[in-house]
């Protein structure tokens, strides 16, 4: 059987990156998605190739839908297929309510929940096709509660969106072999600038300790797996107890 292939978003840096890679050390073909960190996505793409998977690193914003056609035609023009998405493009966003713009807040609903459902409609045909595929999206710890953060509403209100498109897309797709689940991290180490925002939760998860990124790696290994045939809809909260 050919290589699969995958299409993470995000992938230039963080977790989408520790995915990206472990995919390629498991024989992946792997294309990685970024929108201003062209440094980090060739970077992404050479230690891809050097744990011996096939890369490729592609610019564009995925909250713009005609973006988001041209990434998936150039992915199946270099693999023939895509197999797995993995949505981790997706950026946080602070504002409090009455402070954030109009604009702000449409784009983080782009970035976060609608870009999902575009990327959903181009990769599904191929994967109904071949009647195997999974796509996994990131949620956030607490979304599923339907709480409401104030200083981060935007962002959280996108999250509680991306898991119910999640359980809409995965009842949709579980007749044509294709499985749609959700990671919700916690408070993840990813190497981003809110390390003293993260060392600050510590005390208040269970696990006592921060969440690293192959702690969200495992889950996504897991879920893009032949042993998660059957695990769809689901909603796999990475959060070492906080928000419980």
């Amino acid at each position: 059987m050919s290589p699969r292939v995958a299409l993470v978003t995000g992938g230039a840096r963080g977790i989408g990156r520790a995915i990206a890679l472990d995919l390629a050390r498991r024989g992946w073909q792997v294309a990685v998605g970024y929108r201003t960190s062209a440094g980090a996505a060739a970077e992404t793409r050479a230690a891809i190739e050097a744990a011996g998977g096939r890369g490729l690193a592609l610019a564009g914003d995925v909250g713009d839908p005609e973006v988001v056609l041209r990434l998936g035609r150039e992915v199946e023009a270099a693999f023939g297929r895509i197999d797995a998405l993995v949505h981790a493009a997706g950026p946080f966003r602070r504002a409090a309510l009455f402070e954030e713009t109009p604009e702000a807040w449409r784009a983080t609903f782009d970035a976060n929940l609608h870009s999902l459902y575009d990327l959903a409609r181009v990769v599904v045909p191929g994967m109904r096709a071949r009647r195997w595929g999974r796509i996994v999206a990131f949620g956030l710890a607490g979304a599923e509660r339907r709480a409401a953060p104030p200083a981060v509403l935007a962002y959280h209100v996108a999250k509680v969106g991306v898991l119910a498109l999640v359980r809409a897309l995965a009842r949709a797709l579980a007749p044509d072999g294709i499985t749609v689940n959700a990671i919700s991290p916690g408070f993840v180490d990813s190497g981003g600038t809110r390390g003293a925002e993260l060392e600050a939760m510590r005390p208040r998860i269970p696990a006592g300790r921060l969440g690293s990124v192959d702690d969200a790696v495992a889950a996504a290994r897991f879920l893009l797996s032949e042993e998660a045939g059957y695990v769809t809809g689901a909603d796999l909260v990475v959060s070492g107890g906080w928000g419980l």
